[in-house]
């Protein structure tokens, strides 16, 4: 009998460890598809930036508009997402997520026929506002798919397939986007006829237009999946008063101490993977082309490192493990500011490995134990993705005036300043090492 009991006991913990049951396999599948398609879409977006500033022959700012309708579909829609999933289920978020990229997508065909860059914006807004739905709703959902002691875990193994999107991404930009513009100058097209013009950009715009319709079929995919399902988690509707959920949140130090690490977290990523191309220009004289590989070997690194950080966090608290990480990212942040150049670019490099747990780590330790705020809380992690718009900018600004190059004394020129901006990762990574400390899992004595 005994024999039995133990043998029961020893099923129910191997269940506990389980990262996905296997009745919710098909449900982590396609929410890993979710994962993978915005990773791919936020990489891909990054270049329009360039792409449309030579299309429709604009200023850096009026082109860098495009970055300012995606981010900002992310802050305005997260809470609405919050509101939608609460009030129905994760399942309805994710319809309504691919629903709105879906119409986003198809919206670049009339802008390309019109020509017309609003109507671009529009659709980059519509579509980034079904990637803020989804990011709001997919890490939840993947949260809740399994016992709350792999919680964690499994969503650094959903997290891990992200930036495989990302790197997919870098590469269809390359080879679709980029790779089809008219090499054509700014004071060539001035030149040409209107109806010559509009012939170049006519093809340009197509290019732009096939891998986002294309990865449409991909979404529809998705979308039936999870219509013809089932919801796959319990009724947590709870109450809708979304203030006095907020109210209630911003009281809880985990959660919101974990906002602001992940804005300063968001922020040093996109931080770092924007300016790492023109660091490596600045230092070893490369041009664009070849300084690109250094980026193509971070986002690897940084990919390698998120596999191997989701197998060791079945035996390591994964607040510990990101407090290493965050000490690694300020020591190789200080060392792309101090160390020599053929030493500081492989330190840029390893920047991306220790970020490469960071994201999920932090949602999944601010989300535990919310119960039905849970919703709403993944809302304000999603809002906080904010931190690499107001971030970055920030870092920009002290590349252009090199107002802290003499914290580089051994530089002189563009070169100080590049490397004296690295600072601002040095203090991102000091306020994720901070909430790594404060919340990792603390010991119960026996």
């Amino acid at each position: 009998m005994d024999g039995k009991i133990n043998s029961a006991e020893n099923v129910k913990v191997k269940n506990t460890n389980e990262i996905v049951p296997k009745k919710y396999t098909m449900h982590f599948i396609m929410l890993v598809s979710c994962f993978i398609l915005w990773g791919l879409l936020n990489n891909m977006t990054d270049n329009l930036v360039p792409a449309f500033g030579r299309i429709f022959m604009l200023e850096a700012a009026d082109a860098s508009l495009t970055q300012v309708a995606f981010y900002g579909s992310y802050a305005v829609l997260a809470l609405p997402a919050a509101i939608l999933i609460k009030k129905y289920s994760y399942r309805n978020g994710v319809l309504v997520g691919l629903g709105l990229y879906i119409v986003g997508a198809m919206g670049y065909i009339p802008a390309a026929i019109s020509q017309n860059f609003n109507l671009f914006l529009a659709s980059v807004f519509v579509l980034a506002g079904g990637l803020s739905i989804l990011e709001t709703t997919c890490n939840p959902y993947v949260i809740s798919l399994g016992p709350e002691e792999t919680s964690v875990r499994r969503l650094n193994l959903a997290q891990a397939f992200n930036p495989l999107g990302s790197l997919t991404g870098i590469i269809m930009a390359k080879y679709f986007i980029l790779s089809n513009l008219n090499p054509a100058t700014y004071e060539e097209r001035i030149a040409m006829s209107p109806e010559a013009l509009s012939d170049i950009r006519s093809t340009e715009l197509l290019w732009v237009c096939v891998p986002y319709v294309g990865l449409v079929v991909i979404a529809i995919i998705i979308w039936t999946f999870f219509k013809k399902s089932k919801d796959s988690e319990r009724d947590t509707s709870g109450d809708l008063n979304i203030v006095k959920s907020i109210k209630k949140l911003i009281k809880i130090p985990r959660y919101a101490f974990g906002v602001v690490a992940q804005f300063f977290y968001v922020g040093v990523q996109i931080s770092v993977w924007t300016w790492t191309i023109g660091y490596v220009m600045t230092t070893l004289g490369l041009d664009e082309a070849s300084a690109s590989e250094y980026y193509l070997i971070a986002i690897v690194s940084f990919i390698v490192c998120r596999w191997i950080c989701t197998a060791l966090m079945k035996y390591f608290d994964p607040a510990i493990m990101m407090a290493i990480f965050a000490v690694g990212g300020i020591a190789f942040s200080l060392g792309t500011i101090y160390l020599p150049t053929s030493q500081s670019v492989w330190c840029l490099v390893l920047i991306s490995a220790c970020m490469s747990l960071m994201f999920p780590t932090i949602y999944g330790i601010a989300l535990k134990d919310l119960g039905d705020e849970v919703k709403v809380g993944a809302a304000g992690l999603i809002m906080a993705i904010l931190g690499g718009a107001v971030i970055t900018p920030i870092m920009g600004k002290m590349i252009d005036t090199g107002m802290l190059s003499f914290i580089a004394p051994s530089f002189s020129g563009q070169e100080a300043a590049v490397r004296s901006s690295f600072l601002i990762p040095v203090i991102c990574f000091a306020v994720v090492l901070i909430y790594s400390i404060c919340f990792r899992t603390k010991k119960t004595a026996k």
